[in-house]
């Protein structure tokens, strides 16, 4: 279909998606130990608190080098399917309006409304592969243990024995959380508009995708953990004591905070923002290398819009 139809349906619309998903998963490959101590910190309530570096060399000298990348398959699988979702509604919603009505405040709206579709579709997937994570070290309960390795056995399993409500675990605070990518996309193209623009309509080099990404990461990251926080602990089925099985977001951000005071609330968050900062930089790079050289070999478009 031609640009000017104005449709979600377009051959550019794919690119960027499949750009997006690629670029996902390369840069989670190449950070994921820093997403192994992330969720460490957030559910093992007993760890102590430790620069990124030591923690890496504890869980090596304690349960090998192997642990860092405990479930690292199924996390590469539901991220390129959720990135690819999330890049094809926000570029096709994109395609759908004006160039000259992109502003901030558009973006921010349209990546909320990819966000919202991206959760209520693939957060079955996270369930699954945050419990196959953290399989066999101690915070996962006994049915999670040796019953499933891949992420359809997963899916299946819960939804058998657990029930369809459990595979949306976490749903409420990964709405909430439909502000991080929001903020993200939101941050990254208003920075992006402003520096293709100062350099006359030329794109820029590619440390500069880089540089943007993480600065725009960082501020979602920053807006939104302790939300990431509960979001992890329901997604794994962990269980507070004192809070009943089907405590909500809202109980156990309270409770964490009565137990462990504001510092809890943000445990883990130097490893999270190391690994997401990181990540997101590089997906931001990988992305638009990729896409752009799609579109200059098989479009033969000198650069993106």
């Amino acid at each position: 279909m031609g640009r000017n139809n104005r449709s979600i349906f377009t051959y550019d619309t794919l690119v960027h998606a499949a750009s997006g998903a690629a670029g996902s998963v390369v840069a989670m490959a190449a950070f994921y130990p820093l997403d192994t101590v992330r969720s460490r910190l957030q559910l093992e309530e007993g760890r102590q608190s430790k620069n990124t570096l030591a923690i890496i060399r504890e869980l090596i000298a304690k349960e090998g080098s192997c642990t860092l990348y405990r479930g690292i398959v199924p996390v590469l699988q539901s991220l390129c399917a959720s990135n690819f979702i999330y890049f094809y509604t926000f570029h096709g919603l994109k395609e759908l309006r004006s160039k000259r009505n992109q502003t901030a405040s558009s973006d921010l709206l349209i990546a909320s409304i990819a966000g919202v579709i991206n959760v209520l579709t693939t957060t079955p997937l996270w369930v699954v592969n945050t419990r196959l994570k953290m399989k066999g070290v101690g915070v996962s309960s006994e049915r999670n243990n040796n019953e499933y390795t891949t992420l359809c056995d997963g899916l299946v399993h819960i939804w058998k024995y657990e029930g369809l409500r459990q595979l949306w675990a976490g749903t409420i605070p990964s709405l909430m959380l439909v502000a991080n990518p929001a903020i993200q996309f939101m941050t990254y193209e208003s920075i992006k508009r402003r520096v293709v623009a100062s350099l006359g309509g030329a794109q820029p080099p590619a440390w500069v995708f880089f540089i943007i990404g993480a600065i725009a990461k960082t501020v979602a990251t920053s807006i939104t953990y302790p939300l990431q926080l509960v979001q992890t602990k329901l997604r794994h089925g962990d269980k507070c004591s004192n809070l009943p099985p089907d405590a909500g977001t809202l109980q156990i951000l309270v409770y964490i905070l009565k137990k462990q005071g504001m510092k809890g609330l943000y445990k883990g968050m130097e490893a999270k923002l190391l690994q997401t900062v990181l990540t997101a930089a590089l997906m931001f790079l990988a992305y638009e290398k990729i896409a752009r050289f799609v579109f200059r070999i098989l479009l033969h478009k000198p650069h993106l819009r």
